[in-house]
């Protein structure tokens, strides 16, 4: 009778041992705790689309989401690694306004050109990233007292900058970052009955598309490659026409409006960067093994203590590039800039698929996290409902988000 389990005679030749065949032979794969973040977005999007009349899918309210939640989506890749790596940060509200503020002095009061004071700014908030990331990394501090003595004194920094006022306007470049849009280099094109919409928004929507798909695509091959389970071919061709048609609506919707946010190349760089630094760079798997599992990743050689003190000055710096374009948005720094940033910046990274044991989590569902409480305050505000009554939506689905990750933890283990 043959046997599975390895010979003394393939021990001594090194042979590894056969791989046990899986009894149900099944290659589908559809994980609903990753997947269920995105089907919620659809259906979000879609009853606010029918709630308010068509109005949701507007081109200029389409602009007005993206420009309206830039700073909250930028403090969202931060906060995803910090909680990756089992941490939080409640700091990030009073950071941005602290910076918000510096910028301010630097460009208003002090006259220093914009692309030097916005350097200043940014390295700024990398050394107030690295003042806590110091005591949480290497004083043992745990980060909820670090930040929560954070978001006091970077609060008490900024009113003793600003006092009771309000400094501005802010230079011309900083507010296009903020509020502009890319100029239409190649001119118009007509779409028929949508009308005009300009060329070079199309064609990075076009380039957009092609790059989901060279990605998706050998990201299944590469799990294809190791014997990991994949979806059915149809399923995963389904999968990449219905999000290349989202992203062609919304690049022609924008197209039609005012073309591209300046805000929004700035955002896809910044996600295009840090998806490459959390999937394929050895920091961000450190990342994941420090939430995942602190002991294994110490015995590893991850130096757990570099690594948690530069995601906080990673979050830092991040903060500081919020603050300036919140406040460029605003056209001024003001002492209540950044209230509850860091909440709405926690709740993306949780609505998004964050766990909270730590460990678990991507760029895009954080972003993805974040417009869906974009698109709550936006639809909310369409239909004319009251400020508690946004609130009780939006703490309702931060509590169903962090359920649902339970759940699908829960349901997992008991199929094992």
């Amino acid at each position: 009778m043959s046997s599975l389990a390895p010979t003394n005679a393939d021990l001594a030749v090194g042979a590894p041992p056969p791989v046990p065949v899986s009894k149900s032979g099944r290659k589908f794969s559809f994980n609903l705790r990753q997947s269920g973040i995105y089907l919620a977005f659809l259906a979000i999007v879609l009853l606010f689309t029918i709630l308010t009349g068509g109005d949701m899918l507007a081109p200029q309210n389409i602009s007005n989401i993206i420009v309206q939640n830039s700073y909250i989506l930028i403090l969202a890749i931060g906060m995803i690694l910090i909680i990756i790596a089992g941490h939080i940060d409640l700091s990030v509200g009073s950071i941005v306004a602290a910076c918000g503020a510096v910028a301010a002095v630097l460009m208003v009061e002090h006259s220093v050109p914009w692309p030097l004071a916005i350097l200043i700014t940014l390295v700024v908030g990398g050394v107030i990233g690295a003042w806590q990331g110091y005591w949480v990394a290497y004083f043992g501090i745990p980060a909820f007292i670090v930040t929560l003595a954070g978001m006091l004194l970077f609060r008490a920094v900024t009113l003793m900058i600003l006092g009771n006022r309000g400094i501005g306007p802010f230079p011309d470049e900083v507010r296009t970052l903020s509020n502009g849009f890319v100029d239409g280099y190649l001119g118009n094109i007509g779409l028929g009955a949508l009308g005009g919409a300009d060329l070079l928004s199309l064609l990075v929507g076009v380039a957009s598309v092609v790059g989901i798909v060279v990605v998706q695509w050998r990201a299944r091959k590469g799990r294809q490659k190791y014997g990991q389970a994949v979806e059915p071919f149809p399923l995963f061709v389904a999968k990449i026409v219905v999000a290349a048609a989202l992203v062609m609506f919304v690049v022609v919707q924008l197209a039609r409006f005012r073309n591209l946010p300046w805000v929004l190349v700035l955002l896809a760089a910044l996600v295009l960067g840090y998806s490459v630094l959390t999937n394929r760079a050895v920091f961000g798997r450190q990342i994941y093994a420090i939430g995942g599992n602190l002991q294994a990743a110490t015995l590893s050689g991850v130096k757990v203590k570099s690594v948690i003190f530069w995601i906080f000055v990673n979050m830092g710096v991040l903060s500081a590039l919020a603050g300036i374009i919140f406040a460029g948005r605003l056209n001024q720094a003001n002492p209540t800039a950044g209230n509850q940033f860091e909440l709405d910046a926690i709740a993306a990274a949780f609505i998004g698929g964050a766990a909270v044991q730590g460990g678990v989590g991507k760029v895009v569902g954080a972003i993805t996290g974040g417009l869906i409480m974009g698109v709550i305050n936006n639809g909310m505000s369409l239909i004319g409902a009251e400020s508690e009554q946004v609130m009780l939506v939006k703490g309702a689905v931060l509590l169903a988000a962090v359920a649902f990750d339970i759940w699908t933890k829960r349901r997992a283990g008991a199929s094992r």
